[in-house]
């Protein structure tokens, strides 16, 4: 096996003058991109284990995340817009060795820093390759039982499996162009940057100023991107528009429930594929093709069955249960990752055993239909997706729970019409806090997407018998 930077240097020796990435300032050749990401590389500490990465989306930012694979490293991409105490909490506990900023980022951190910016100069460098296919190839953190976010190690091996399955499924050929869109925090970036890039298509990366529906179409017409990815309320904007770029082939929906009505229209017009995915198996678990299938009774598509090498099991307490019935979606195969760094405790829960078998147990319920493919119904414990993202209510409760200015704390979730997530915060203050003290004391500590929609005031928590919080006579709130 090989690992990430072994196809990336094949590309460039099949494809030396072809273009390989673009952002709005710079285009590069593969061999330039490989040149960049020496140069970035040859400015790295001798070993590193982690690096943090904490820059604009562009050229420069995905160069810098090869320099870091080529150094037989792990990236852990930081938001910038991050809370201070969330990019310290993820710096410390995955003992990122340094990180490689924009020099506007600089100080959101205490570690060593490699600046990068735009426009950076590519020096005539080579570098060994000091990856194999067993290297980690970056951390990813979602939220975490404990109140704390939890980091996913994936390997080399698990990405170049999942690009693999993404160019058997999508029949990649040199002339799709990928867009880059979505932040790189969220495990659509990797299949956005891996998928072409192993897979030698070029990767075009948008604005990030500039991410409105009609910008974004402008962007894929004028670089005639072929292949887009995005949360469903992304595809539910395209869905409106009376026109679409012409070389648009193919939408794929990842992130959340994707809904009928979200691309009704589309659906007649590009291929639509619906996938399914924890961040814990690589990207993508599952496919479903919108374009030749039916939407559910529910109003929702159908994740699908199996990408290439990856087996879904449904069980009840770790029992098959037949088709039809509810069961747990459980994942197995080239796509699993090796778990979570430093939380020997949840991945013991998470990930099994079975039937000699490395299992990841998704928390997520589903069925399967008479055609094989697997329907997704929700959460069996008090994750929910908000804007594509997951979230654990605990962490959001436990956060507030910790404010000086909140006596007591219930965090709800709600769906609305469109079936979308959103959480009701039912606080106790303490004498004297207010609302805006207690909002600015959330921004500090959770990003904008883990914060309550609404937040409201009771005067007493109210409690069943035994204790727990009585939610039948907390106020009755309905998203506007």
């Amino acid at each position: 096996m090989q690992s990430i930077i072994d196809y990336i240097e094949l590309n460039r020796k099949q494809y030396p003058d072809h273009i390989a990435i673009k952002d709005k300032n710079r285009e590069l050749t593969w061999n330039e991109l490989v040149l960049l990401a020496n140069t970035i590389a040859s400015r790295l500490p001798h070993r590193v284990d982690r690096v943090g990465i904490i820059m604009n989306h562009s050229v420069e930012m995905i160069a810098s995340i090869l320099a870091v694979l080529k150094k037989g490293a792990g990236y852990v991409p930081v938001e910038p817009f991050f809370p201070k105490e969330r990019i310290y909490y993820m710096m410390e506990e995955s003992q990122a060795d340094v990180i490689i900023a924009n020099s506007q980022y600089q100080n959101l951190t205490h570690k060593d820093t490699v600046i990068v910016d735009e426009g950076f100069m590519i020096e005539d460098k080579e570098v060994m390759n000091e990856s194999t296919s067993q290297s980690e190839a970056y951390v990813l953190y979602t939220s975490g039982t404990t109140g704390t976010p939890k980091g996913i190690s994936v390997a080399h091996h698990n990405v170049i499996h999942y690009s693999q399955a993404f160019a058997n499924e999508f029949n990649l050929t040199l002339d799709d162009v990928m867009l880059q869109y979505s932040v790189c925090s969220f495990d659509i970036f990797v299949e956005e940057v891996f998928a072409s890039l192993i897979n030698g298509i070029t990767l075009a990366i948008i604005d990030e100023d500039h991410k409105d529906v009609a910008h974004t179409m402008k962007f894929v017409e004028k670089h005639h991107i072929t292949i887009m990815s995005g949360f469903p309320y992304l595809i539910q904007e395209i869905n409106e528009l009376d026109e679409l770029p012409s070389s648009l082939r193919l939408l794929i929906s990842g992130g959340d429930v994707l809904r009928g009505s979200y691309c009704d229209h589309l659906v007649d017009k590009v291929t639509v594929y619906n996938t399914y995915g924890p961040t814990e198996t690589t990207v993508c678990a599952t496919y479903y093709n919108c374009s030749k299938g039916e939407v559910l009774e529910d109003g929702t598509y159908p994740v699908g069955k199996p990408v290439l090498n990856v087996e879904v099991f449904l069980l009840d307490d770790l029992q098959p249960v037949n088709k039809g019935e509810t069961g747990e979606i459980c994942i197995a195969g080239k796509g699993v990752s090796n778990g979570y760094i430093g939380n020997r405790k949840e991945e013991n829960k998470a990930f099994i055993n079975y039937k000699g078998k490395r299992l990841y147990r998704s928390g997520d319920l589903g069925y399967e239909l008479p055609s094989g493919d697997i329907a997704f119904l929700h959460r069996k414990d008090s994750q929910i997706m908000i804007y594509g993202k997951r979230v654990e209510i605990s962490e959001v409760e436990n956060v507030m729970a910790n404010s000086d200015d909140i006596r007591q704390v219930y965090v709800d979730a709600k769906k609305d019409k469109n079936n979308l997530s959103y959480m009701i915060a039912y606080i106790v203050k303490e004498e004297g806090a207010t609302l805006d003290g207690i909002k600015d004391y959330l921004k500090d500590y959770l990003t904008d997407y883990m914060i309550p929609e609404y937040i409201i005031e009771i005067e007493d928590m109210p409690l069943t018998p035994n204790g727990k919080v009585d939610t039948e006579r907390l106020p009755h709130i309905e998203r506007r």
